[in-house]
């Protein structure tokens, strides 16, 4: 599939979590992306009969091919390193260590290819206390600080499903860092180890809060502060018919086009920003879009800059107006995927390719890799 990364050959050891979102995200920009699976076991039931998927369901295994190998034989980790001699990148996301067990560490990869880009994707990152510890996304969002500024005030702290860690700040900025390692080895022959930590990435994601709590707009507690919940016109509402509105009217003059348009008198209501008084502000904006449905309220606010949305579902999303015409979503066989993102002038649109359900033959991609490198 044509793209930007075009010519770019990747291996990738599978893995988990942010792992194949990384390995999907390369690939819908066109990488040549080759997946390393652990040969089958007599013993290991097929995956669609553990958790009734099937390989057409595997949306982040979408355009990565895939070989089998088997690590702890020598034949299976040296046809790694003969893949990775001729590759620009290299994935793993096993906790530190391991790979320089299995002899697939930085410095045999590199001395045989000293231009690869080695990316390690882990929880904790390569090194500190907690770097071999097990864990999830919610464990290292809480551990970055971000998972404490979650949720309502006044109740616990929410899980962001596994969205901040496992794929914003794992999958996506160890995609970011491997496309800046590959620019740099080509430039200087030299290639990279990158050291992608969940628990750094979402770090990293709140870095205008920060900003904000110097300047004593932000406040540790949550659920009391502007983009979290605190504000009653940043906010979701439940209407009529038990569907949501999100309301994001931050600025004065999209407020002031919000309550335009609700059809009440607000001349006695409290003002937008007397904190004060916003728990009364939130109950009159409650009330009066609680009278008509979700889609009513969508309907008074399309085209307008009053900052409302409807709550969609995925299959809302991908059939609605905007979803079709921009195409955010389309259909793969009978699987909905997210489309491809971001989108390049000089790239055709793009259709996700279908995850295979049958391993590349190595030799095979040996031979293609071996042929494009000379």
């Amino acid at each position: 599939m044509s793209g930007p990364l075009d010519g770019v050959r990747v291996v990738v050891l599978a893995g988990m979590g942010p792992v194949p979102y990384t390995s999907m995200l390369l690939a819908d920009l066109g990488a040549d992306v080759v997946r390393v699976d652990r040969p089958p076991r007599r013993s290991a039931r097929p995956l669609a009969q553990v958790s009734g998927m099937t390989p057409e369901m595997d949306v982040v295994g979408r355009g990565v091919g895939f070989v089998v190998a088997d690590l702890k034989e020598t034949a299976g980790r040296e046809a790694v390193i003969e893949l990775a001699a001729v590759a620009e990148v290299f994935v793993e996301g096993y906790r530190p260590g391991v790979a320089e067990r299995l002899g697939l560490g930085p410095e045999v990869l590199l001395e045989a290819n000293p231009a690869l880009v080695y990316a390690r994707l882990t929880g904790f990152g390569q090194d500190g206390p907690r770097s071999r510890e097990a864990g999830h996304d919610i464990n290292y969002v809480a551990a970055s600080g971000v998972l404490g500024h979650l949720g309502r005030a006044g109740e616990p702290p929410l899980p962001p499903i596994n969205l901040l860690g496992d794929y914003a700040g794992g999958g996506l900025l160890a995609a970011f860092g491997i496309v800046a390692g590959v620019l740099s080895a080509r430039t200087t022959g030299c290639g990279q180890v990158i050291d992608a930590a969940m628990a750094d990435g979402a770090a990293l994601l709140s870095a205008k809060l920060h900003g904000l709590r110097a300047a004593g707009l932000y406040s540790n507690e949550r659920g009391t502060n502007f983009l979290d919940s605190g504000a009653p016109f940043y906010d979701t509402y439940r209407c009529a018919d038990g569907g949501y509105l999100a309301l994001g009217a931050l600025e004065a003059d999209f407020y002031a086009e919000f309550v335009s348009r609700l059809g009440v008198d607000t001349a006695d209501w409290p003002d937008q920003n007397d904190r004060a008084r916003w728990p009364r502000l939130r109950e009159l904006i409650g009330g009066a879009l609680a009278e008509r449905s979700r889609d009513e309220w969508a309907a008074v606010f399309a085209g307008t800059d009053a900052c409302v949305s409807p709550v969609l579902t995925f299959d809302e999303a991908a059939a609605s107006e905007h979803g079709r015409e921009r195409g955010l979503y389309t259909r793969v066989g009978d699987v909905l995927h997210p489309a491809p993102a971001p989108r390049f002038s000089q790239t055709p649109a793009r259709t996700p390719a279908p995850s295979p359900t049958r391993p590349r033959d190595m030799l095979e991609v040996l031979g293609e890799w071996r042929s494009e490198a000379d």
